[in-house]
């Protein structure tokens, strides 16, 4: 019996390996073609779910442009050049990320990017921080186009040894930043790290008035009472279900809707699930 089992899985990984080599002498032409050929080849078990998703992930890199998984203006942490030193190093620790790009007076003003590794140094050689001083530790800052596309970028990130893109419009203005973080989870899925927030933290305020941060894994009912809405229970258990449910797909960051006297921005998504939405009442209304 155990040796009929073994039989029959060499015969399947056969059956596969003929099929993909059959596949590639033919010469595929799309990468549906490829992903088809991967998911029999999970089917078989030659591969696993993990790895024929990193696999997808790193074919469809090449479809997706800077624009869309870009950070926007308003989710970024920025240093202005004219912050005291206090103010400076308040937001690196709040912020608790690696780099900040710094601005002038003018906010497409981009005078380089801030290192938080950088200012270590300075803390131990400086009884007193100047702004000067910080200012000096700057290194250059990297522009990309929007319609960038990502294997590209990533290939800039390692050869150029760089990990943050200022993101630019047509019109030359900085529409957002993207790191080679938000590159590589696109391929592999979302890195979490000790420094990031549980995705079913609660509803996060924001420096705008009614607007919020809720993650997409956020209860409906819970929703419901805080947004003072009536969204349906009875398909989606989440807020993320209901609204990939009215994209009619898995949106990625930057995208819009509104239904429900609700205005839906995706904050956090790697393409396979949403993280983070922002959600505000429309004009009409307020949460109470």
């Amino acid at each position: 019996m155990s040796e009929d089992r073994s039989s029959n899985s060499n015969d399947q990984q056969k059956s596969w390996f003929e099929r993909l080599t059959q596949a590639f002498n033919d010469e595929p032409r799309s990468r549906e073609d490829i992903v088809k050929l991967l998911e029999a080849a999970v089917k078989s078990d030659v591969i696993d779910r993990d790895a024929f998703t990193i696999v997808e992930g790193a074919l469809e890199v090449s479809e997706v442009q800077a624009r869309d998984i870009m950070i926007p203006p308003s989710q970024m942490v920025v240093i202005q050049s004219e912050d005291d030193p206090k103010t400076s190093l308040r937001k690196v620790i709040e912020a608790s990320h690696s780099r900040f790009p710094v601005v002038g007076e003018d906010s497409d003003e981009i005078l380089g990017v801030l290192l938080a590794k950088d200012l270590l140094p300075l803390l131990f050689k400086k009884e007193e921080i100047t702004t000067e001083d910080i200012l000096a530790c700057l290194r250059p800052a990297n522009f990309i186009p929007e319609s960038k596309r990502l294997n590209v970028l990533l290939n800039d990130f390692r050869t150029k040894r760089y990990h943050m893109a200022m993101v630019l419009d047509e019109y030359g203005s900085v529409s957002g930043l993207v790191t080679i973080e938000d590159v590589l989870e696109q391929i592999v899925g979302e890195i979490e790290d000790e420094t990031d927030k549980l995705e079913n933290d609660d509803i996060q305020t924001t420096e705008t008035e009614g607007v919020y941060l809720v993650p997409a894994l956020y209860a409906i009912e819970d929703f419901n009472e805080f947004f003072k809405v009536e969204l349906s229970e009875e398909e989606f258990d989440t807020i993320g279900g209901i609204l990939v449910q009215q994209f009619g797909h898995v949106p990625l960051r930057g995208e819009e809707l509104f239904f429900n006297e609700l205005n839906f921005r995706v904050v956090k998504s790697d393409g396979r699930r949403v993280k983070t939405i922002q959600v505000s009442k429309s004009e009409q209304s307020e949460v109470e």
